[in-house]
């Protein structure tokens, strides 16, 4: 497994994590949950994500009692408030009070006595942008949570928050968590990318895999069964990639893959990972096979030569 900062940061992170959203505490049951991401911990993985609203808290739970056995000074463990967690009016967005009743639900899920990265897992209007930068520097005082990121918000909102961190002299954003593949490249467009890499701030990329349609998996003539496109429940965004033009286009990644001797879904990791800007890439697995597969991506490296085939073949995707 290789590591990188998480940003400009000190804390090292492996740059293939474990995602939690679906699957563990989920689809996944409590037993392979825990068997999987023991595999991960074992295979270098130390960097564990997941959220407050993830099957509304159980995938805390559930990662909480799973690395309740290992050494926690091992473990970079990341979580996310901002989700409507009830009917209740103050049981959502970024204000102080949500913040602050999150991180500690969040601290008893998880079993630990402090978290790693909390991030904000969207943008909240209804919230002074002082406000939300405020209370996250005063959970990293009060020694609750050590840093904190952001998920999806755009170019000027992270230069807002910057601006205010910098004005008051407040802990600023290390991260930022947007999604990013070779069939969703915004990022590289909108200013995000930029802003990022400008200010040593670390992405931590989700659905790297476009939610298993770039590992192959899916084609015109078969859909297994026990995919995630057959979960009529969870397929809401995996259906968004599953077209003609995106499943032409991986079959010219698998004629690739077939070519080089790499995996399809290490082709499509290791792209994502060959910006330095990318701290990590989170993927997810409900198989011991596939996590497997997606940590070898870790010491994938992409010649210049490939890297121009895998452009050619997705240059149109946004």
């Amino acid at each position: 497994m290789k590591y990188r900062n998480l940003g400009k940061c000190g804390a090292k992170v492996s740059v293939i994590s474990l995602g939690s959203w679906l699957t563990i505490g989920g689809t996944v049951d409590n037993k392979k949950s825990g068997n999987l991401i023991k595999l991960g911990y074992d295979k270098g993985i130390n960097f564990f994500d997941t959220a407050d609203v993830y099957n509304y808290g159980m995938a805390e739970i559930t990662l909480g009692k799973s690395l309740k056995d290992f050494r926690r000074q091992d473990l970079f463990i990341a979580s996310k408030c901002f989700g409507k967690m009830s009917d209740e009016p103050n049981d959502k967005g970024l204000s102080r009070k949500h913040i602050f009743e999150s991180v500690h639900k969040s601290l008893k899920n998880l079993k630990t006595d402090y978290i790693d990265l909390y991030q904000c897992h969207r943008y909240d209007p209804d919230t002074t942008l002082e406000e939300t930068c405020r209370a996250f520097n005063t959970m990293i005082e009060q020694g609750k949570i050590l840093y904190w990121g952001v998920s999806e918000w755009s170019k000027d909102e992270i230069k807002n928050a910057l601006e205010i961190c910098e004005k008051y002299n407040l802990h600023k954003p290390v991260s930022n968590q947007p999604q990013y593949s070779l069939f969703s490249r915004d990022i590289e467009s909108n200013g995000v990318q930029d802003i990022c890499r400008e200010h040593g701030i670390g992405l931590v990329v989700w659905s790297p895999l476009a939610q298993g349609v770039l590992t192959g998996k899916y084609n015109k003539k078969k859909i297994e069964n026990d995919s995630r496109l057959k979960d009529k429940k969870n397929n809401t965004f995996v259906k968004n990639f599953v077209n003609d033009e995106n499943l032409n286009k991986v079959g010219e990644l698998i004629k690739l893959s077939e070519k080089t001797g790499i995996s399809v879904s290490n082709l499509a990791l290791a792209w994502c990972l060959r910006d330095e800007t990318v701290s990590s890439a989170i993927t997810s697995a409900t198989k011991e096979s596939q996590l497997k597969e997606n940590i070898k991506a870790s010491e994938t490296e992409l010649t210049e030569e490939i890297l121009t085939e895998i452009e050619k073949i997705f240059k149109s995707a946004k």
